[in-house]
């Protein structure tokens, strides 16, 4: 899980981006609280091959979960 709240773009979409090149995990949870961060992540995990359920949480606060 990558819990990128409270960082400004492109800090999310990088975090995820390392983990999606040194690991290549087949299922990837990421936290955001902002829009721009779900629309950045998604469009990069889309790119990468994933698939993206988004979730919206209290407060603003979204979960990714990107799927192989």
């Amino acid at each position: 899980m990558i819990d990128a709240r409270g960082l400004a773009c492109p800090l999310p979409v990088l975090k995820v981006q390392q983990e999606v090149k040194k690991n290549a995990p087949n299922t990837l949870e990421v936290l955001v609280d902002n829009n721009a961060a779900v629309q950045n992540v998604t469009r990069f995990a889309n790119n990468a091959g994933y698939k993206v359920s988004v979730k919206e949480l209290e407060d603003e606060e979204f979960s990714l979960t990107l799927t192989k």
